[in-house]
């Protein structure tokens, strides 16, 4: 049953709204007795094209004016102009003081607003440059899962939406009743570290082929000593020369590309082997392992023990380096 005078929330589904985002937001206030809940939408939006269903919203944006707080999930094309209705309800609602949440590439219409000028944000890690590019007075956080900038909230892609909400109501209600929902929704209370992990690849692409060999004996030496004078000798150019063409062909300095890969590499045994952490530092090259605890932790956002957990496949699935089992060994 719901308590009378319950904290409104409108969920707003924009046109292209990502299912699993839109459900985030329904399931964690939508089963909350704390909450009453309205989806809404703008009536010209198609909600959800092309996934073998349309969405029928019972309300429109006039639910947004008696909202104590309004969800934007995330769509799919959030390059696409947003109805010029949806940016002055958005507007007025931030003005009457409504709490503004997005989940995913939701950021990108409260963006379009003009909401998250001057004020840190995040969104999904794959559009965290887009959003960045186009919206510049915005202090994008990457790395962040969400951020808490007051009246307004934004998340990291899809199931971060999930670490939010559970924040609100932590916010709202206290831990325990956080928790409880937490444990309803099979979900973490709270995830350590931050969405860099889920980063499919942090060594920058090239766009160039003129340094490609070099780039390829880097890939393939990672766990040797690699300084930029030998480097510079096996692309046949001066020190000063193969820094700018490296720079040209890849956006990054020489070095910066070369711990990007390893780091890469040191996620690819964590993921896939049980070699040992201190094994896992000397095969990618990054040092000892105090030196590359540090590294992983900073360009990650979480221990190397704690990434494998999140990540590995199962034990006894995968072999490691040589090829001989081993025993994960604790950090």
């Amino acid at each position: 049953m719901k308590v009378p005078g319950a904290h409104h929330v409108a969920v707003l589904a924009l046109s292209g709204v990502l299912p699993l985002d839109l459900g985030i937001a329904v399931q964690t206030f939508g089963g909350d007795p704390r909450y009453r809940l309205t989806v809404c939408a703008d009536s010209s939006a198609e909600p959800v094209p092309s996934v073998g269903f349309r969405l029928s919203a019972p309300a429109g944006l006039a639910a947004l004016t008696d909202a104590d707080t309004v969800v934007v999930p995330g769509y799919v094309a959030p390059e696409a102009l947003v109805p010029p209705a949806v940016l002055a309800a958005l507007r007025a609602a931030h003005t009457r003081g409504t709490r503004l949440i997005s989940i995913c590439t939701g950021a990108f219409a409260l963006a379009a607003a003009r909401l998250l000028d001057e004020r840190p944000a995040t969104t999904h890690w794959q559009y965290t440059a887009l959003l960045r590019q186009r919206y510049p007075r915005i202090d994008v956080r990457p790395d962040q899962l969400y951020v808490d900038d007051g009246d307004i909230l934004t998340s990291a892609g899809v199931t971060a939406g999930i670490d939010l909400c559970l924040h609100v109501i932590r916010q709202d209600h206290g831990a325990a009743a956080a928790n409880s929902r937490a444990r309803v929704l099979v979900a973490p209370p709270r995830r350590t570290g931050g969405q860099s992990q889920y980063v499919e690849q942090f060594r920058p692409a090239a766009h160039g082929d003129d340094l490609a060999a070099v780039r390829d004996w880097m890939l393939a030496h990672l766990s040797q000593p690699q300084g930029l004078e030998m480097l510079a000798r096996r692309a046949h150019m001066s020190r000063r020369t193969f820094i700018r063409r490296f720079q040209q062909e890849t956006g990054t300095s020489p070095i910066a590309w070369l711990t990007s890969a390893r780091i890469d590499r040191a996620r690819e045994l964590l993921e896939t082997t049980t070699t040992p952490v201190e094994q896992v530092a000397r095969l990618s090259g990054l040092g000892s392992p105090a030196a590359f605890r540090d590294a992983f932790h900073r360009y990650v956002g979480t221990a190397p023990q704690h990434y494998r957990m999140a990540f590995r496949h199962h034990l006894g699935q995968s072999a490691p380096e040589n090829g001989t089992p081993t025993a994960s060994l604790p950090d």
